[in-house]
């Protein structure tokens, strides 16, 4: 027979406090689950304070302003859990499916001399007696790779953008998931990789989800081969700007979603052949040598969301010159990558890929900020 001081306890306890049960399981017909334990003896570990500022098993909502100022109370509840859990396996997928395709996983340095995309997005830091700045991507490590002969690589990194934007969509600090492949033919190696990266990841993720009947396996889409690919003067032509030769914005990017699934019947697809003057800052872009005004560069957009940008990169160190300086960029700022191309460097291209974009939307969450532990955008650095 239980200790009837144990039912005081367990009566004035505060929620959250965490206890040690011994005692004996038995089935039971009463329980929601089946079982009972019946405890022989019980020990308090830690009481928890009260009141909670956020409630666990609570039905009441809290807005996410709230919810994020007490994360570790909000990562207790099943339901954010879940995000977590698909997170986990979708990053196990994309693993996978690389080591699968001979791509060897590096890790490349998050201080840095100077950024791939120039200096309005970086944050600078101190550096013992120098200034460095937070890694916008690894794009010119993962060049670098292919002068030293890796041929095929792929990283999971934290990555920094100092982007003071408002949305739902955007975050400081993110996950990137980039790879790059040497000896590459045209963008269409690429597209063709990263389909099928993408095919087989969230294949396996929706079957190992359903399989344990997880709450988010219904939003993985099954998806057939190949995605479509919309050249960029179609969808000005959707938009109604045709010839404009300007980068699409967000509501330009939900009217290309809509548009291409209804054409298409696929959330994803491909925006191709996207115009030197859109990506004149990108000065590692390949520029089209029959079309100047073209690059290979493509984006990959999910349900009218941007989540992948690649293309081929400039390999002769001549043409990458006068994109850099055409870009407003000096060489003389990038010794160590440029070095990389005065001795022997092969076709090569690659791509980036935001995991927390893509999990935002397998998930359908209103926030991309929910895809992520411990969240940083212009406002929160804590907790």
């Amino acid at each position: 027979m239980a200790d009837p001081a144990w039912f005081a306890l367990f009566a004035e306890l505060p929620r959250e406090s965490v206890v040690e049960v011994e005692g004996t399981v038995r089935r039971s017909e009463k329980s929601n689950r089946g079982v009972e334990l019946f405890p022989s003896a019980v020990r308090v570990i830690t009481r928890s304070e009260v009141p909670l500022p956020l409630g666990v098993v609570d039905k009441v909502g809290a807005d996410l302003d709230t919810r994020l100022d007490h994360r570790v109370l909000d990562l207790r509840k099943p339901a954010v859990r879940a995000i977590f859990e698909l997170r986990a396996v979708v990053l196990a997928g994309f693993r996978r499916a690389f080591t699968d395709r001979g791509f060897l996983e590096v890790e490349t340095p998050k201080l840095l001399r100077q950024g791939a995309e120039g200096g309005a997005t970086l944050f600078p830091v101190q550096y013992f007696d120098q200034r460095a700045f937070l890694a916008q991507s690894p794009q010119l490590y993962k060049q670098m790779l292919m002068g030293a002969g890796f041929e095929r690589v792929f990283e999971i990194a934290p990555a920094f953008r100092a982007e003071p934007s408002d949305t739902v969509r955007h975050i400081t600090e993110f996950t990137s998931l980039d790879a790059e492949m040497a000896y590459i033919d045209g963008p269409e190696d690429l597209r063709a990789t990263l389909e099928e990266v993408i095919r087989e990841t969230l294949t396996r993720t929706k079957a190992e989800l359903t399989e344990k009947d997880h709450p988010f396996a219904g939003g993985i889409p099954e998806l057939t081969a190949p995605f479509p690919r919309i050249p960029f003067e179609t969808a000005e032509e959707w938009l109604g700007r045709p010839g404009a030769e300007q980068d699409f914005g967000t509501e330009d990017e939900k009217v290309i979603g809509v548009r291409a699934e209804k054409e298409y019947g696929s959330p994803f697809y491909f925006l191709v052949d996207y115009p030197t003057a859109v990506k004149l800052h990108t000065f590692y872009a390949w520029r089209n040598d029959a079309n100047p005004r073209k690059t290979g560069y493509f984006d990959l957009g999910f349900h009218g969301i941007e989540i992948a940008s690649g293309g081929p990169r400039e390999h002769r160190i001549d043409r990458l010159t006068e994109n850099m300086t055409a870009g407003g960029f000096d060489p003389k700022d990038f010794p160590g990558y440029l070095e990389a191309f005065r001795f022997g460097m092969a076709p090569h291209g690659g791509w980036g890929l935001g995991i927390d974009r893509i999990v935002w939307m397998l998930t359908g969450l209103p926030n991309i900020r929910e895809t992520r532990l411990f969240p940083r955008d212009r406002y929160r650095l804590d907790p």
